[in-house]
């Protein structure tokens, strides 16, 4: 060990990271294919736009278990197939050649899901929204009884919707 508390190879030995690469060469490539691992299990995301109306309104904030397994029927945050730097969230219909078929819960919005970019690829994938979060209207003046109100609907999970196939085939 060097005094900085990090190890080095040299006269001591091999590292841990270099023993760990003699028993599995191709660890640090897979990792680099798939990308950074996700460091904290849950995080918050904002909702922007109207595509998942009345699941989710413009503003609501969700809770997101990242990592999580991922079903039809599931709320999801994912990255973008075509803009893989904008995140967006749908919902998984069911698993089809090249990846997951999504779709937006509102059927009056701008079309932007499966049926505009195809099949998302799983690691595209991010999360599992569980629960929503509909933030306090800042500077509104608001009765106890408005205040109490909000707070027993403010955080909510967010089911799964088993039916989707059924919305599949109607659409």
């Amino acid at each position: 060990m060097r005094d900085d508390g990090r190890a080095r190879s040299g006269p001591e030995g091999p590292t841990r990271r270099e023993r760990e690469r003699e028993r599995d060469p191709q660890g640090e490539r897979e990792l680099r294919e798939r990308g950074p691992e996700v460091q904290a299990p849950l995080g918050l995301a904002e909702v922007s736009g109207l595509s998942m109306v009345p699941t989710l309104l413009h503003r609501d904030q969700v809770l997101v278990q990242y990592a999580a397994a991922v079903r039809p029927g599931d709320v999801v945050v994912m990255r973008h197939p075509l803009q893989q730097d904008l995140l967006i969230i749908k919902r998984v219909v069911e698993m089809r050649e090249g990846g997951w078929w999504v779709l937006g819960d509102n059927p009056d919005a701008e079309v932007v899901d499966s049926r505009s970019f195809g099949p998302v690829p799983p690691p595209l994938v991010l999360g599992r929204v569980r629960a929503r979060y509909r933030p306090l209207q800042a500077g509104r003046q608001r009765s106890v009884g408005a205040v109490v109100s909000w707070a027993f609907s403010a955080v909510r999970p967010v089911p799964a919707d088993r039916s989707v196939s059924r919305r599949l085939r109607a659409r």
